[in-house]
């Protein structure tokens, strides 16, 4: 049954019982009341995982280095980056739910307070909500509506589960279903639920829209864009940009573990001229209505990162100064860039 409790308490909101010394009700969240207008800011964030080769010899792999982010209220912030960015990663260090061989530095605050693995614990599922890419954080031993309902704080809980699900084309008697009897789309749109029953004040959606029709992901964008018009602060992890653009007020691109750019979405158009680091204008210029021009080379794996600058070996404007050491990230015409010959 462990199992079981580890899933639930990573996604079903709960009364955290190894919390000692707080009571759940009146425990500061460090909330909405706290009148801060960054909800969550990330600063210089690493994340290393213990590896174990040639039988007990250990080793550090870090896959997330030098990571910055920060989101406002009522903001939509689009994480975007191929597989193996760091983007998922960045989700899970920010709910405090990596595995326990991964070690984390650097700072991670919400509303302005260091989240602590206490306040994680706390917040997880209340204050800040999870939509997973995978239909694991559902328990499969409980009825899917009454897993939306759980979320669920003020009014009745039964009839705006089902104003969710009837908004998301899921039948009433969908509510009595498990897990594993869910489609994949709809699994996808029980996830979704959740976060949109909460009162959460940070939503970080981790793939939402793949399994989803046109005009259900549409829907989907419509909704979150609705909760940060109430004031929530809104992480949309993505490999999607054109999805991203559709609702994002920022843009995040990240590479090979760290952020290698932060811009508004209006600098996306053209042929990228805006954009300020050469793998950002690459990604755009890589779709097929910007020409389909792709990068050569592929994303370094994390046992084999470059010294110096993660992008410089595919960069067509590396020196040799780049191969020495990272670029420290800094802020350039109304964005955040690392790179050193951006302008």
């Amino acid at each position: 049954m462990r199992w079981i409790k580890w899933i639930k308490n990573r996604f079903i909101p709960s009364k955290p019982e190894s919390v000692v010394g707080l009571s759940w009700e009146s425990a500061d969240f460090g909330g909405a009341e706290t009148g801060s207008k960054t909800v969550l800011e990330v600063e210089d964030l690493s994340v290393s995982f213990v590896q174990y080769e040639k039988g007990l010899q250990q080793k550090q792999m870090k896959v997330i280095s030098s990571l910055d982010i920060a989101i406002n209220r009522g903001e939509i912030l689009a994480v975007v980056g191929s597989s193996g960015s760091g983007k998922s990663l960045l989700a899970h260090a920010i709910l405090g739910i990596l595995p326990e061989n991964a070690s984390v530095t650097g700072s991670i605050k919400y509303n302005g307070k260091e989240l602590t693995l206490q306040r994680q614990a706390m917040l997880r599922g209340n204050e800040i909500a999870l939509v997973p890419q995978s239909v694991n954080y559902l328990d499969p031993l409980m009825q899917v509506g009454a897993q939306v309902r759980t979320g669920i704080k003020n009014g009745d809980a039964l009839a705006v589960q089902r104003e969710v699900f009837d908004r998301y084309q899921l039948k009433p008697e969908v509510d009595r279903f498990y897990p594993f009897q869910l489609s994949g789309g709809m699994a996808r749109r029980i996830l979704i639920s959740t976060a949109i029953v909460s009162d959460a004040q940070l939503v970080i959606a981790d793939e939402p829209t793949p399994g989803l029709d046109p005009e259900v992901v549409e829907e989907t964008l419509g909704y979150f864009r609705e909760m940060s018009a109430r004031g929530c602060a809104v992480m949309l992890i993505t490999h999607d940009i054109e999805t991203a653009l559709k609702i994002a007020d920022k843009v995040a691109v990240f590479y090979a573990g760290t952020t290698v750019e932060v811009a508004p979405i209006e600098n996306f158009s053209g042929d990228g001229e805006a954009l300020r680091h050469p793998y950002s204008k690459a990604l755009w210029r890589a779709l097929p209505q910007n020409g389909f021009m792709p990068i050569p080379g592929a994303q370094p794996m994390p046992n084999n990162l470059p010294e110096g600058c993660l992008f410089a070996p595919r960069c067509s404007m590396a020196t040799s100064e780049c191969s020495i050491k990272q670029p420290k990230v800094r802020k350039l015409r109304d964005g955040m860039v690392r790179c050193g010959h951006a302008t």
